[in-house]
């Protein structure tokens, strides 16, 4: 007998999701009132919150030994927010085992030279669970510079209007309305 109920062929089916790292969001902000005062994520909660989507954990069906996450675009990498000094103290190191080659690099040096994408990606590569599943996670995030990217039509949307853009909330409950007055 099957140990599986229903379609989870679907629970397994991959979605895009779109965040934008400019706008302000009130979950994710490190000032929670008043309203006005409400920041863009900060760096370490937009990763934690782009690994959760990576690895499926927001599914019902998620277990740590399958690959069952989605496909995550991230837009404005260029206007990475960070709190306090971290911009020109947090620093990254590689090595290549060699006797002196440890080469030190600072964030905003990274920055200017390879973009926010890839201080996004190191932050996100970090959060993941260091395992065989790393890479192809890390390969379904896709980090741009500015607002244009070539999955727009990918992204998941309800009436037209893509998750995680203003107003989606209010198409999902018109959508949900019209769905109980047209069942009897």
């Amino acid at each position: 007998m099957s140990q599986t109920l229903g379609l989870t062929r679907l629970a397994y089916s991959r979605t895009w999701h779109q965040i934008s790292a400019a706008t302000p969001h009130a979950e994710l902000s490190t000032i929670k009132s008043p309203a006005s005062a409400v920041t863009p994520p900060s760096l370490g909660r937009l990763a934690s919150r782009i690994a959760v989507l990576l690895m499926g954990k927001h599914k019902p069906i998620w277990d740590p030994s399958t690959d069952c996450g989605d496909y995550v675009v991230v837009t404005n990498c260029a206007a990475l927010y960070t709190t306090g000094n971290k911009k020109w103290r947090k620093e990254y190191h590689r090595h290549n085992t060699r006797p002196g080659s440890l080469k030190t690099i600072t964030m905003d040096v990274l920055m200017d030279k390879f973009g926010g994408a890839e201080v996004l990606r190191k932050a996100v590569s970090g959060m993941l669970p260091k395992n065989r599943l790393r890479e192809k996670r890390l390969a379904r995030l896709k980090a741009y510079e500015g607002d244009a990217h070539p999955y727009k039509q990918n992204v998941v949307r309800f009436g037209g209007t893509p998750v995680g853009a203003e107003g989606w909330e209010e198409a999902v409950k018109a959508i949900r309305e019209a769905d109980k007055a047209r069942l009897p």
